[in-house]
């Protein structure tokens, strides 16, 4: 009797919860931002593809919490009598490397600094560019121009090029391997902040804001960055597969982190050398390098469908 009461109270919290959700007329502010997020995640939900991408990711960034614990071996110990060993040989289950270090291990430490160079990234690089886009779009005229300009002379260069030439300034090192990223990827989300500036500062909602008294700073922090958010949100989850692979790209030139750090475009770079006879040495990291960039496509793919207004319209 108590184990049926109890059962009847969970579903009538659940149907209660899901009611308050779904409710027609929102009582509060609060009720309706959760009611938003719950109707957001049911039809992201909806996209297969996209919750595959989102739980890849989340199962990396679990592998990287947990790198101690889930790896076999110690990523950095070195056993030359046991190098170049195949898939599933003497307890290695992905193989070992030339010098004999377990690289099931050394992919999973090396998730940790996958994510490090994503979080780095997208932290600097959006921000600057959101930043000079909306400075750019709002005060327009000669600030305009010259930010602009600046903007396209950074576009007009390839960006691993580019990220190659900063490096080579500040020397090798994950740190400047991150910066050198960050300074080549801010452009993309500088012009999309301008065109959404350009929309949003000619409409009836800024000019009431400006009435109020509300000047030019605030208007920008306050009230047009929050419209930018999603545009850019959806551009970063699209551009993490092509950070992770500029990353991978100076790791394989030997520009990113430095040996014996677990970085899987270094790994790549090491197992070149055994391609044709012994090739998990290179493919195991190269497949790592393609997941998480398929994940992350998935997934901006996924939040574009959700984000993008005009979707909702057809």
């Amino acid at each position: 009797m108590n184990q049926a009461h109890t059962t009847l109270n969970d579903s009538g919290t659940s149907r209660g919860m899901r009611g308050w959700l779904t409710a027609d007329i929102p009582r509060s502010r609060w009720q309706a931002r959760a009611s938003a997020w719950y109707h957001g995640w049911l039809e992201f939900k909806a996209n297969r593809l996209a919750l595959l991408g989102l739980c890849i990711l989340v199962a990396l960034v679990l592998i990287a919490i947990f790198a101690p614990w889930l790896s076999p071996h110690d990523p950095y110990a070195q056993s030359l009598s046991n190098r170049l060993l195949p898939l599933g040989s003497e307890g290695h289950l992905l193989g070992t490397d030339s010098l004999g270090r377990d690289l099931l291990s050394r992919m999973i430490y090396g998730s940790r600094i996958t994510l490090y160079i994503v979080a780095l990234v997208a932290l600097i690089a959006p921000v600057a560019g959101l930043l000079m886009g909306t400075v750019a779009g709002y005060v327009g005229g000669w600030t305009d121009t010259v930010l602009m300009r600046i903007t396209d002379i950074f576009l007009a260069f390839p960006r691993l090029v580019l990220a190659l030439a900063f490096v080579a300034a500040l020397g090798a090192g994950i740190e400047n391997a991150v910066l050198a990223i960050a300074l080549t990827a801010w452009p993309p989300y500088a012009r999309i902040a301008r065109a959404e500036t350009l929309t949003i500062r000619s409409s009836d909602y800024i000019s009431a804001v400006k009435l109020q008294g509300a000047g030019t700073l605030r208007i920008i922090v306050k009230h047009i960055w929050p419209l930018c958010i999603a545009s850019l949100i959806v551009r970063i989850t699209l551009d993490m597969a092509g950070i992770i692979l500029a990353a991978a790209g100076l790791g394989f030139l030997g520009l990113g982190a430095r040996p014996p750090s677990p970085e899987w475009g270094a790994m790549i770079a090491e197992g070149r050398r055994f391609i044709l006879d012994h090739w998990w040495v290179a493919t195991m990291p190269g497949l790592a390098i393609f997941t998480v960039s398929l994940a992350f496509n998935l997934l901006g793919d996924g939040l574009r469908d959700l984000l993008d207004p005009k979707s909702h319209s057809k």
